[in-house]
């Protein structure tokens, strides 16, 4: 009996997948635990392997390579050679190979042609697609060849007849010619190669993770009030204690490592911060897992660090190293995102001062840190220089007021002036 593999929900955001690779093909034999496909979710590529039962040659595929389909859609099917498994094939969901056609019927309608979708690849954006056409040629007496319909429309739409390219036979001026006619200021300047270059543009799938993305964001934007609490820390101490401690501890500790810490520290002292918006009610976390984001080439990603507020600053440098490295390589289990309380979000490698960033639901705030500036700062009623960092709360005033944000960076700025207290 013929066995169908639906396309899985690898995570509970996960609405459609994407087969990035097939490991088995049309006639193979697969076994239980074998690797079938390789599928691309909201958040990363993840192996996919035929359960207990799923046992049989592999009859047909519902997805080929780089096309998308829904959750529960037909993935494949396994049987035993020469088993017909048309009905299975054509049954609900439907598959992304072979769109179920109506039925006939006297008040059936003839399907209309499907749009294909646009992949990479160059496509014109500013001019509809038109025959190739030749500039006008002169007979024996010097006049410009046109039908009698083209000279006509041209009289009356006051076109000169001279500057238009002829698209019909040796060159003559036809209706559609004047039909499509756009003045060019040095027309016999320009070529066609010219032309198609300047008017094209590269129009690219958008990937699951980037649909996730945008979805998620959108809604919390403009579901969630935002408001925002900017301030400046001195980390002139925060810059001479990593310089020591990475003068003899075994793993390197970042700025950003410091920040999370400051922040599991400030979140464990201020627990309204450390929350979410139910809808009727407001969760209050008696944990701490701070999500770090992490820019991909697709967008972001954001792993958690579990129980943050009891790990040392090693630990804390080890775990955002290896998650960082596992989401550039796709590898981020469902296990590794989810469950965050908190967000931050660091630019300041990237020579940004200062941002907003948008809340990472169901988080009540996210940190959006800058990078840290030499600027003139006043200590002990002199002017020298110093290191400042600007960081910006982003608060869901749902949750949150805004003294308790402030409180809360109050907290955090005093962690980072006097890391030493981080050590204890």
């Amino acid at each position: 009996m013929a066995i169908v593999i639906n396309m899985p929900r690898l995570s509970d955001t996960m609405t459609e997948g994407v087969v990035a690779k097939w490991h088995k093909k049309v006639g193979d034999k697969v076994s239980e635990g074998d690797l079938i496909a390789e599928i691309e979710t909201d958040k990363a590529t993840m192996e996919f392997e035929a359960f207990p039962g799923q046992e049989g040659l592999l009859l047909y595929i519902g997805v080929n390579e780089g096309k998308a389909a829904p959750v529960d859609t037909v993935l494949a099917i396994l049987g035993t050679k020469g088993e017909d498994i048309e009905v299975l094939k054509s049954g609900e969901p439907l598959t992304a190979e072979e769109p179920k056609q109506p039925k006939e019927t006297k008040e059936a309608k003839e399907p209309e042609p499907e749009v294909p979708v646009a992949t990479k690849k160059e496509v014109a954006v500013s001019e509809p697609k038109q025959v190739q056409q030749t500039l006008p040629q002169a007979n024996a007496t010097g006049r410009v060849m046109a039908s009698p319909l083209a000279k006509k429309l041209a009289e009356e739409k006051g076109i000169s007849i001279a500057g238009v390219n002829g698209s019909g036979d040796n060159g003559r001026i036809v209706k559609r010619d004047i039909e499509n006619y756009v003045p060019q200021s040095s027309p016999a300047k320009q070529t066609s190669a010219q032309t198609n270059e300047s008017n094209t543009a590269k129009d690219v799938a958008v990937s699951q993770m980037r649909k996730t993305i945008a979805k998620r964001l959108a809604e919390s934007k403009f579901s969630a009030p935002h408001f925002y609490l900017t301030m400046e820390i001195d980390m002139d101490n925060a810059v001479e204690a990593r310089k020591i401690i990475n003068q003899t501890a075994d793993v390197k500790v970042s700025f950003n490592d410091l920040v999370v810490k400051a922040c599991a520290m400030a979140l464990r002292k201020h627990p309204k911060v450390n929350a979410a918006w139910l809808g009727d009610t407001i969760r209050y976390y008696n944990y701490v897992n701070i999500g770090v984001a992490v820019a991909v080439e697709e967008g972001l990603l954001v792993p958690v660090l579990r129980n943050t507020d009891f790990k040392g600053l090693a630990q804390i440098s080890t775990e955002v190293r290896d998650f960082a490295q596992k989401a550039k390589d796709k590898k981020l289990q469902p296990s590794d995102w989810e469950g965050n309380t908190f967000t931050i979000s660091n630019l300041g490698m990237f020579g940004i001062e200062e941002f907003t960033a948008i809340i990472n639901p169901p988080d009540a705030c996210i940190l959006a840190v800058g990078g840290i500036k030499q600027t003139p700062v006043v200590k002990n009623n002199q002017i020298v220089v110093g290191n400042v960092m600007k960081v910006t709360l982003s608060c869901d005033h749902r949750v949150v007021d805004g003294a308790t944000g402030a409180a809360f960076l109050q907290t955090v700025k005093a962690n980072l002036e006097n890391p030493v207290c981080m050590l204890v």
